[in-house]
């Protein structure tokens, strides 16, 4: 049974930092790679980031070039999501998704969401001016 669990999440004023952490449990393919979305009312939900397990290579999508990081703890099958100098339109709802999901010719896991089949619950991040 696959279990994705996510925590840290909260309130910072403009310029702030804050720590997400995923866990999973039950994926264990060559290809299993764990990634982060966001997802604000009304919109589609957004990939941010992606990390092979196998090896820790990561993709990132355009939201987080240059101020967020994605980064592995293999020995605990997680991963953290550093949102460092954060702005107000990057208030939403986080998720950490799991899947087999590396492509085998660029060895980088994939940021879209149709291709993750297993959720986290969400935690909401909250950026004030």
């Amino acid at each position: 049974q696959v279990q994705v669990v996510e925590s840290g999440g909260g309130s910072v004023q403009t310029g702030g930092s804050l720590r997400l952490s995923c866990a999973v449990s039950g994926v264990t393919g060559r290809r299993r790679c764990m990634a982060w979305f966001r997802q604000v009312p009304g919109k589609e939900r957004e990939g941010v980031a992606s990390l092979y397990l196998g090896d820790g290579s990561t993709t990132y999508g355009d939201s987080a070039q240059g101020r967020f990081t994605i980064s592995p703890d293999k020995a605990k099958n997680s991963m953290y999501l550093q949102l460092n100098y954060l702005k107000p339109e990057d208030t939403a709802t986080y998720y950490c998704g799991a899947g087999e999901t590396l492509y085998w010719d660029t060895y980088t896991c994939t940021i879209r969401v149709d291709k993750y089949l297993y959720w986290a619950q969400g935690t909401q991040v909250t950026v004030s001016s």
